[in-house]
């Protein structure tokens, strides 16, 4: 199974574009895309929140921030529907939000595809994964203290620190808030093992991009948060240090 960052497609966490990336399954069939117009902006620190007419029905979707207006019309392939979902910066409680990597001013052409289950597994016979834009290897240099442990090396010897209580020190190079009750960052320390050089962290704490932190968590191995959504090594509730 190929494995995709959730803040790089999900929320954005992430993908800083307002073009949407077209969701694919194995056999090539691309996900029906979905017409709706904005009756609602409401913009955040960190996200565009819409409120959509589609058809005959009024929903929210959460994109990367972006600037839109009343009236303009847009389309979306499948995203992560949240419910009762808490926006502490607005104070609110929505019922449903959608989240979205972006939405696109054309159409995005294809048949339906079969959707994920958010528990595990599938609705349908074929899983879909989708299309995240890379990670870029910053030019970072952290001096690593005794305590901690490189991010290189926690891929090398994933198995070894599966479950258990790591400290890592590096700089951030993505934060998003308050996605599935959690902030999620983005690390890296500028060492590298077969190419995967950026650790994602779940967290309480808020940090900003280009922050150098030192982190303690615990290490989660193959984490599948369902819609195609699974990570090879997750760093779970860590704690600044």
């Amino acid at each position: 199974m190929k494995i995709i960052s959730f803040l790089t497609v999900v929320i954005p966490l992430v993908v800083l574009t307002t073009q949407a990336s077209v969701a694919r399954i194995p056999d090539g069939k691309h996900i029906a895309s979905h017409k709706v117009v904005v009756t609602e902006v409401i913009q955040t620190s960190n996200y565009t929140y819409l409120h959509v007419k589609e058809s005959d029905s009024l929903k929210w979707l959460a994109v990367p921030s972006m600037q839109a207006l009343a009236g303009d019309t847009y389309y979306y392939s499948e995203g992560l529907p949240m419910q009762q979902f808490e926006s502490k910066e607005l104070h609110r409680t929505f019922d449903l939000v959608l989240f979205l990597g972006g939405v696109s001013t054309e159409p995005i052409g294809g048949k339906p595809a079969v959707a994920a289950n958010p528990h595990g597994g599938q609705t349908g016979s074929q899983p879909y994964t989708r299309k995240a834009a890379p990670e870029v290897k910053k030019d970072i240099k952290i001096v690593v203290p005794k305590d901690c442990i490189t991010i290189a090396e926690l891929f090398s010897r994933k198995d070894s620190y599966a479950g258990k209580t790591v400290k890592i020190k590096g700089q951030v190079t993505k934060f998003s808030a308050e996605i599935m009750n959690k902030n999620w960052i983005h690390l890296q320390d500028g060492t590298e093992n077969n190419g995967k050089f950026d650790l994602t962290i779940t967290s309480a704490a808020t940090v900003k991009n280009g922050d150098i932190v030192t982190l303690e968590g615990k290490v989660v191995l193959n984490k599948d948060f369902g819609y195609g959504y699974l990570f090879e090594v997750l760093i779970e509730d860590a704690e600044l240090k």
